[in-house]
């Protein structure tokens, strides 16, 4: 059974920092693109960063970055959101995905909230 366990929002101030995990089972974990998406009140959901199966290579949203960092460990099966200096703006519900192209494969998380407020 596939599973994508998102952990670590919570209620934080402004310029303050969270550490997002997610756990991944149930797949080949290694061979998936991972991906951190979030999605704010009465908006679309967005990309937040991605980083490929071997994490070489990372991407990133224009607003996160420099305060972001997207990172993953094979050996756990996890991938990691580090969130610094955090503005009211990054209040979200941020969701945890895995991609494989080929065949395509998407496997989504049920999301953990993040809200930063004074």
């Amino acid at each position: 059974q596939v599973q994508l366990v998102e952990s670590g929002g919570g209620l934080v101030q402004p310029g303050e920092s969270l550490r997002l995990s997610c756990a991944a089972s149930g797949f080949t974990f290694r061979l998936y693109t991972m991906s951190w998406y979030r999605q704010a009140p009465g908006k679309e959901r967005e990309l937040v960063a991605a980083i490929t199966s071997t994490g070489s290579i990372t991407n990133y949203a224009d607003p996160v970055k420099g305060r972001f960092t997207i990172s993953r460990d094979n050996a756990e099966n996890t991938v990691y959101l580090q969130m610094n200096s955090l503005k009211t703006e990054d209040t979200a519900v941020y969701y945890c995905n895995a991609v494989r192209p080929v065949p395509y494969v998407n496997y989504w998380g049920k999301g953990t909230l993040v809200t930063v407020s004074s």
